[in-house]
Formats: structure tokens, C-alpha cells, sequence
């Protein structure tokens, strides 16, 4: 008889056993709600659900915050492209003042030149034609004296010019130069 109870407790045992997984698998178990195990599954559910609701807030807090920082990227990159924009507009611009005022300079330049080159070459003329030493001397002297007269007198138009010419071609520069100043002064 004693192998017939073992025999027989073991039938039970692997019956529980068979009925508590089908009731597993099928969701069916109850357990009285006083039983500590029902506690601590409470507490555990209870536990993972605010966990879950923290990290849940915690996500979309850091996301609210990557949005926000990536609006700001974005809008300090389209600043910085505006603003090379501008520089880059500047300086072709100052490019097309400083050319064509060189141009100017040169044709200047040149029209100096050709009207000294004339002048000398009409002197030259008159002197094959003197009579004496002395109007010879005299005519050079005067020729000299005109040359240097309209020599400094074009230097400092030149000058003048050529002054301005650098003021005009740096103007845009400066501008932005300043607008730079007054944009990242903000930032800082």
C-alpha cells in the first residue's frame, strides 16, 4: 500500500502540476488578493507601471529638448548663410568698385602721359627751330618747369583719386564688418 500512496500522491501532484500550466497558458488562475504573492505582483505591476510613466515623461521631455535645440541649429545655420551671403555680395562688390575705378586711373594715367609725351615732342620740334643757345636754354627751363608743375599737380589728383577709390572699395567692407560686430556682439 505505501508504494500505492506514494504512486498516488504523485499522480496528484503531476495532475496540479498539468492543470496549473493549462491555467497559466489559458490566463485562468486566480489568487485571493490577501495571499502576499498577489501583494508583491501588485507592488511589482504597480512599480514597472510608474517606472514605465517616468521613463515615458523622461523621453518626451529630452525629446521636446532635441527638437528645440535642432530649431536653434537650424536657425543660428540659416544666420550664418545670410550673413556669408552678404559677405560674399560685398566683396564682389567692392571687387567691381575697385576695377572700374582702376580703370578710370588708368585711363587717366594714360591720357596724362600721351599729353606730356605730346608736349615733349612739340618741344622737342621748337628746339630744332632756335636761333640761339640762350632761348634754347630758356625754352628747356620753361618745358622743365611746366613738367614738374603738371607732374605734381597730376600726382596729387592721382592721389586724391586713388584715395577715394579706397575708401569707395573698403565701404562695403565695412559695412559688413560692422554688421557682424552688431550681429555676433548680440549673440555673445
Amino acid at each position: 500500500m505505501a508504494g500505492l500512496a506514494y504512486n498516488g500522491a504523485m499522480l496528484q501532484r503531476s495532475m496540479t502540476r498539468q492543470a496549473t500550466r493549462k491555467d497559466i497558458a489559458m490566463n485562468t488562475i486566480t489568487i485571493n488578493a490577501e495571499h502576499p504573492a498577489a501583494q508583491t505582483i501588485e507592488t511589482t505591476v504597480a512599480t514597472i507601471k510608474a517606472g514605465v510613466a517616468k521613463a515615458t515623461a523622461s523621453f518626451e521631455t529630452a525629446q521636446a529638448k532635441a527638437k528645440e535645440a535642432a530649431e536653434k541649429a537650424l536657425k543660428a545655420a540659416e544666420n550664418v548663410v545670410s550673413f556669408n551671403q552678404g559677405n560674399v555680395e560685398a566683396v564682389v562688390k567692392a571687387g567691381q568698385i575697385w576695377a572700374t575705378g582702376m580703370q578710370d586711373l588708368s585711363k587717366t594715367a594714360t591720357a596724362n602721359a600721351r599729353v606730356s609725351f605730346d608736349q615733349g615732342v612739340a618741344v622737342f620740334k621748337a628746339l630744332t627751330s632756335v636761333k640761339s643757345l640762350k632761348d634754347a636754354f630758356e625754352m628747356q627751363a620753361g618745358y622743365a618747369r611746366s613738367s614738374i608743375e603738371k607732374a605734381v599737380a597730376e600726382s596729387k589728383t592721382l592721389t586724391d583719386a586713388s584715395m577715394k577709390l579706397a575708401e569707395q572699395t573698403l565701404a562695403p567692407l565695412t559695412a559688413r564688418v560692422s554688421a557682424a560686430v552688431e550681429t555676433f556682439g548680440k549673440a555673445a
